[in-house]
């Protein structure tokens, strides 16, 4: 027979157990698609999907739960927080790394002239392409279908060869160009930008 002290200890125990567990309940609000709100412990799908408020057993908010989103803005929202940790990054290389203005610019200018000396390399050898090009077409000229003399012989594949083949160092060398004209306009942008927000960063409003 079952000791009267342990039996009290056993009903005690479920007691305050079923105590904690009442304490630790808590009620799910949500509103319908017609805009009524409800409350209980198990709200339907739809529910889920739309977002709820967790109360509780007072009746006061303890958790906002969002409602569920779509690809497309779960994407949004994704790009939205990686630009932010970005921008956080940036900022804090700003700040760790300058300590004016002037030193942006100094760090801008060295850039640029880096740029500067790669792109004119390639604007040189441009010319170069062109000017073996010109070379080039002057000597097909004496040859079929550019000559119209009867003893006009066809292209030597030799040449014909040459030719293709400056053509492809012409074209390469135009894209180089391009390449370089765009990195030296986007280091333009990116350190206005980085000059623009460093002052934003160590510029306080004054109180007047």
């Amino acid at each position: 027979m079952m000791q009267r002290p342990l039996l009290f200890a056993l009903a005690t125990g479920l007691v305050l157990t079923g105590l904690a567990g009442a304490a630790e309940r808590t009620i799910q609000k949500w509103t319908d698609e017609h805009g009524n709100v409800h409350y209980g412990d198990a709200p339907p799908p739809e529910a889920v999907k739309d977002g709820r408020t967790i109360l509780n057993q007072q009746g006061v908010p303890v958790q906002q739960i969002p409602k569920q989103m779509t690809p497309d803005e779960a994407a949004a929202a994704k790009a939205l927080r990686e630009e932010q940790d970005r921008r956080k990054k940036q900022d804090s290389f700003l700040l760790m790394n300058f300590t004016q203005v002037a030193d942006i610019e100094r760090a801008r200018d060295e850039r640029l002239n880096q740029i500067d000396g790669q792109l004119q390399l390639a604007r040189t050898s441009l010319v170069n392409s062109e000017e073996r090009l010109k070379v080039l077409s002057k000597r097909m000229s004496g040859f079929r279908p550019y000559s119209s003399a009867a003893s006009a012989r066809r292209v030597p594949d030799a040449l014909a060869g040459e030719v293709i083949q400056a053509l492809g160092e012409r074209r390469s060398m135009q894209q180089t160009v391009a390449r370089h004209e765009a990195d030296q306009a986007a280091t333009r942008a990116k350190y206005d930008a980085d000059i623009a927000r460093f002052r934003e960063l160590t510029t306080r409003p004054t109180l007047r």
